[in-house]
Formats: C-alpha cells, structure tokens, sequence
C-alpha cells in the first residue's frame, strides 16, 4: 500500500470513528459518575390551577427517572382552548370539562387513546364513562367531577336554600356572588326557567338573558378563583359555586357554610384527561394518566384537592376512611339529587348565541 492510500485509509478509520462517536453521543448523556444515561422526555401538562397535589408529580418523576413533569395551569376552559388553537403548544396532556371535550373532538384537537396503556382506567365507575362528549371512550379519562350548586352561609340565609329562585330575591341585595362562567349561568338560568341547559332555541336564552339582567342589581359581583376565600371572609351571604370550593371551605373548617343543589337540578360536569394532537409524547402521557388512575395515587389527590372521584376503587376506601364524605351533597350527591342534574352538551355554531347572549348581558 503506497503512503497516500495509507493516509486515505487511516482518515476512512478517523471519519468511523468520529462519526459513530457522534451518533451515540446524541443519543445520550453522561452522569457525573461516568455512567450514560437515557435521555430525559419532558411531558407537558396542562391543567386548572390547585387541581393535583404538587407531591403526586414528584413521585411519578422519582418513580419514572426519564420523565420531567412540565406543569402548567390556565383558569377558563376557553383560555385553554385559545392557547391550543393559536399554535406552537406542545402539551402533552390536557383536563377539559365533558362539553369542552365535544368541542375538541368536533374540531379533531384530540388524540385517540390507547387504553392497553392505561389499565387503570378499569377503576372508572360506569356512571363517568360513555359520557355524551365520549359516547365510545375513545379520548377521555374521568379525572374529577362534581356539580353546581349554591354556597351559603348558614348565620345569614336561615330559610331553605333548595330553590334557584332564592338568587333572585331582593331582601339578599349586595349580599350574592355568581360566578363568571357563561355556560354555568346561563345554565342554571335556564333550569330556573324549566328548559334545558343545553338548549338551542334563541327565545329560550333571551329570556335566560332577560332574568339575568334583571338579577344585577342585588348581584355583588362575578368572581371565579375567589369565591370560596370570600364566602370563607363573610363578603357574601351565598354564592353560585362548584362543589369542588364548598369542599375546600369544608376541609377548612368553614362550619357556617353549607352547599345545596336546588330541586329544580344542576349541571353535573366531568374533567377529563385527554391527549391533543399537540403532543409530543404519547405514550409517556400514557403512563402519566394511568399513573393518576392507581388507587393510591388517586385517594392521595382527592384528598388533597378535595373534588369527587370518579375511581370507584377510590370510593371504597373513602368509606372505610371518612364515610361522612359520602352523605354531603358537595361531595357525593344521592341518586335521587343526580337524576335532576344533567352533563352539558356541545353546543357546535349556536355557542356562538350564547356568546352573543351572555355579553349583552353583562354590558346592560
């Protein structure tokens, strides 16, 4: 072999060399002890703010080394939506409520899930799942649920609080929080009036309109994150709730405040965990959602976070443990209460009336 195809070969050898050094250093990180270790997925949830105890993600990511939790929190069903439909989000997981689901099935933002990955979902009661927004369970897993209702104070409301009717009544002028959700009140509104919640007939919400505008001036103001601190502070004497802040005011030993859903019924909403079409790291989200289903797991978060399971696994020691839990309305309505509330439906291109409805109302 001549010298120049001697240097030839040895710079082929060098250019190996360097090139499968490269390759593996890629796909791979070296630990201060010299050890390789696998590059790490960063999975990035999406979620209400205060709606999973922060110690949950800690253990997920102790137990599963290559995963880093990326935690976010948005505080409007519809700032989620925006965030997601503006591009550029790579979220991994998201927890929309049952009619925000239907809208992003609609709209095909969501990712079908694989439940070979997710055997806890088999702790789902059958009441939480073929809901309305997922009538084959092909995107959702019931995260929490719980119903609206209203949070009184028992010193200064000491008639019935079983009627929406009480939210109209004058002599409790300045004294009535509501909360700022459209879809809930206009709900309610609507249920007051005898229709559906999800109706989409126009007169039906003008007239919903009509008796809201005509609420405002008894009304103390329109909160959402507030409201169980000012209920808790004796702002108000009753407020439009979810039952997730009535049992936060529970837990903190509120004993002047009660929560009743009216007889002429309520919303029963579900948050789900879903996957959009955003994401990066599906099957890693996976194991996160089943991770969340384990018993243990999930009597760790309802306990922290003080919302209803839907894990009936859950349930059980929820019995075993704190049985008072499951006569409160906030907590674990009865039968009989459930068959008056309903699931809301998408509303497709007539939320748009809603809208529409809903600012008129709240520029008057």
């Amino acid at each position: 072999m001549n010298r120049k195809s001697k240097a030839f070969g040895l710079l082929n050898i060098f250019v190996m060399i360097l090139g499968v050094s490269i390759l593996f250093g890629g796909c791979a990180k070296t630990n201060q002890d010299g050890k390789s270790a696998e590059k790490k997925v960063k999975l990035y949830v999406y979620n209400w703010g205060e709606y999973i105890d922060p110690e949950i993600n800690e253990k997920f990511m102790n137990m599963y080394p290559n995963i880093d939790i990326v935690y976010e929190i948005y505080d409007t069903m519809d700032t989620m939506k925006t965030k997601l439909m503006s591009g550029g989000t790579n979220y991994d997981i998201i927890c929309p409520s049952d009619f925000m689901v239907a809208e992003l099935v609609r709209e095909n933002m969501l990712l079908e899930l694989d439940y070979s990955n997710i055997p806890n979902y088999a702790n789902v009661g059958e009441r939480f799942k073929n809901q309305a927004c997922d009538p084959e369970n092909k995107y959702t897993v019931p995260y929490f649920w719980g119903t609206v209702g209203i949070l009184y104070d028992k010193t200064k409301v000491t008639e019935p609080v079983d009627s929406w009717d009480i939210l109209w009544d004058d002599k409790y002028k300045g004294d009535i929080i509501i909360l700022d959700s459209m879809r809930d009140i206009m709900g309610i509104t609507l249920k007051k009036l005898g229709y559906d919640m999800s109706t989409t007939n126009v007169n039906e919400i003008e007239e919903a309109r009509d008796l809201l505008v005509k609420q405002k001036p008894i009304v103390y103001g329109y909160y959402v994150d507030e409201i169980k601190d000012m209920m808790m502070a004796g702002d108000a004497a009753m407020a439009v709730s979810w039952s997730g802040p009535a049992m936060d005011a529970y837990w903190e030993g509120a004993e002047n405040l009660a929560y009743s859903i009216p007889k002429e019924g309520s919303n029963i909403w579900v948050d789900n965990m879903c996957i959009p079409k955003t994401a990066k790291h599906k099957k890693e989200a996976e194991i996160y959602i089943n991770y969340l289903m384990d018993t243990e797991i999930a009597y760790m978060n309802t306990d922290y976070v003080g919302y209803s399971t839907p894990n009936l696994k859950v349930v059980d020691m929820i019995k075993d443990k704190t049985p008072e839990l499951l006569e409160m309305d906030a907590y674990w309505p009865s039968e009989e209460v459930l068959s008056r509330c309903e699931q809301f439906r998408d509303l497709g291109d007539f939320k748009a009336e809603y809208s529409r409805v809903w600012t008129e109302m709240k520029a008057k």
